[in-house]
């Protein structure tokens, strides 16, 4: 039998001669077990917001993509992506074009990239259910269509319905220097076939056209910006990514969806982290009562304590049991707080308990839960490494007094 846990769990469940140690164990069980609580459900809630953030990206960038090291366009005749499109692993293969351009739409002007694509494009990157208005057409007939942000649309005005075309201007790559400004820029029109949402900074940032109608507009034969690739979910895509590097050599880069917005997936996780340490914080601050708690046991039990002297026990075995009677405080109250977290964490992924304010405008009507077991394992050995502080400065500087 294991004395100081024995002696420490009968510590912890027996009735104290002062009703005060009873009410100031239960609320360090209680302070630990709501920290531990509101750290399982924001952590669940951060990560559902973080999963419903990368489904939207997802949407719009393709699982692999390829562009210049150095450099901005290229013709993908000069290089080996005969290779990389029969790759077995490959399932689509995608030419893009993108260009910032200037947008005009009745009295309304917008700074927009235009992206040109081929109809393999919705493809490798599924934006074709992301369209809110309209249809996903590139093309009516042989006139070319464009696919608008969102935000574009609102900036601009645009209406589907409306009979005005969007007029694009760029600034002419060849061409000669001239005292007219006019003939230095290129300018096209085009109809709006459809306006997609997908998350802010693309809404408002995005034009999809036809690749030929942007080569046009831009002056390009058959160069391209980027190769986007669709990749069988059956291979590895690390592997995969690999060997397509492999293949172009160091001329062009391969990225991941994970690579291609790395400071935005960087500054989610860094988010997160902040989370969990604040959260964190103010567990160690609640933890404060089993400071108090204890220390007023150790008080309290100092008759124990003296005959357990006589009786030959150690300084150690002492401090063992009211570290232990600390530890199961934490305990006790992180098993409660999992339980509790857990079960309103699963209420609100069910149920959506607690709703968005403003919900219309949002995707979603409720906070988004994803529950993770790596959190709970984080959170249950950081509550159990702050209650053995928060145990074992009581034990060091009390305990050792009364034993001289």
């Amino acid at each position: 039998m294991n004395l100081p846990l024995y002696i420490a769990r009968r510590y912890l469940l027996a009735k104290k001669s002062q009703n005060a140690i009873n009410i100031i164990s239960a609320i360090s069980v209680a302070g630990v077990a709501i920290g531990t609580m509101a750290l399982i459900t924001v952590l669940s809630v951060f990560n559902g917001f973080d999963s419903i953030i990368k489904s939207l990206y997802n949407s719009f960038d393709p699982e692999l993509i390829i562009s210049l090291a150095e450099g901005k366009t290229f013709d993908p005749a000069d290089y080996p992506f005969e290779d990389v499109r029969k790759h077995p692993a490959v399932l689509h293969f995608s030419e893009i074009l993108e260009e910032n351009v200037l947008l005009r739409y009745g009295d309304r002007q917008h700074i927009a990239t235009v992206k040109g694509v081929d109809d393999q494009f919705h493809l490798v990157t599924g934006v074709d259910t992301m369209i809110v208005d309209g249809t996903y057409t590139l093309w009516e007939k042989e006139r070319p269509m464009a696919v608008v942000g969102i935000g574009i649309a609102y900036q601009l005005a645009i209406g589907l319905n409306f009979l005005n075309p969007i007029n694009i201007y760029v600034i002419k790559r060849t061409g000669n220097i001239s005292m007219n400004p006019e003939r230095a820029i290129n300018r096209k029109y085009i109809f709006p076939s459809g306006m997609f949402s997908i998350e802010q900074q693309i809404n408002s940032k995005y034009l999809l056209v036809p690749i030929e109608f942007a080569r046009d507009l831009l002056q390009y034969h058959t160069e391209v910006t980027a190769i986007a690739l669709d990749i069988d979910e059956g291979k590895d895509q690390s592997a995969t990514q690999e060997q397509i590097q492999s293949i172009l050599g160091d001329t062009f880069k391969v990225q991941n969806r994970n690579e291609q917005n790395e400071l935005f997936y960087r500054i989610m996780k860094s988010e997160k982290w902040a989370i969990f340490f604040i959260l964190s914080f103010i567990l160690i601050i609640a933890s404060f009562n089993i400071i108090g708690s204890l220390t007023m046991l150790i008080l309290d039990k100092r008759k124990d304590i003296n005959t357990l002297d006589s009786l030959g026990a150690s300084a150690t075995l002492i401090k063992r049991i009211f570290l232990l009677e600390g530890w199961l405080i934490s305990i006790s109250g992180a098993v409660i707080g999992l339980i509790l977290g857990s079960l309103l964490s699963w209420l609100q992924g069910e149920y959506g308990l607690i709703k968005l304010s403003g919900s219309g405008s949002f995707i979603i009507d409720a906070y988004p839960v994803v529950f993770q077991w790596l959190d709970v394992i984080k959170v249950f050995f950081t509550v159990l490494a702050i209650g053995f502080l928060a145990a074992w400065l009581p034990v060091r500087y009390i305990a050792r007094p009364l034993q001289a």
